[in-house]
């Protein structure tokens, strides 16, 4: 029983010490202004995957785009493949050194975030819906933009320090 709860204890530890910092990002290209990218019109393709890599979600989303100043306002719009649709408004602040504020109904606090490069990488807790509740989850979210008009995303999401499900998307302007 110790030797289990030493290896509970270590999981999260040793996985948080392998994550790649949005540091070794820096110059590479093309260089990603979410203020440019994430102005107008855009469109997502994504899938959800269980912790064994097994697509348990499919979905597309339209996201509305659109900054005054250093506020950016994205109202997306989600349709999974069983139906179901979701709706998040985020609102991103750019507070200036490359950083990034970011606040939606379903999350819990603050979004803060970096550029660097292509990429961008934030993390925060997301309120998500699981049987007749919620569960608070903790995301790693990583975009990197591939050329001017499409980006991916990788998120991890993560219970208790594990990683439960990865979420993988396409974003494209349209």
């Amino acid at each position: 029983m110790k030797r289990l709860l030493i290896i509970l204890f270590l999981i999260p530890v040793l996985s948080a010490c392998s994550q790649v910092s949005i540091e070794s990002y820096e110059g590479t290209s093309p260089a990603l202004d979410l203020k440019t990218f994430f102005n107008g019109k855009l469109m997502a393709y994504g899938i959800l995957q269980d912790r064994s890599g097994k697509v348990t979600r499919k979905f597309t989303a339209t996201i509305d785009a659109s900054w005054s100043g250093e506020v950016g306002t994205l109202v997306e719009h989600f349709t999974f493949d069983d139906g179901e649709e979701q709706d998040r408004t985020w609102t991103l602040s750019h507070l200036g050194n490359n950083r990034y504020t970011g606040q939606a109904g379903d999350v819990v606090g603050t979004a803060n975030g970096q550029v660097a490069g292509s990429a961008f990488n934030w993390k925060y807790s997301l309120n998500v819906p699981w049987n007749d509740s919620n569960i608070m989850l903790n995301l790693d979210d990583w975009l990197y933009l591939v050329e001017e008009n499409h980006l991916i995303n990788r998120t991890e999401l993560r219970k208790f320090g594990l990683r439960v499900a990865e979420l993988t998307l396409v974003i494209e302007k349209i």
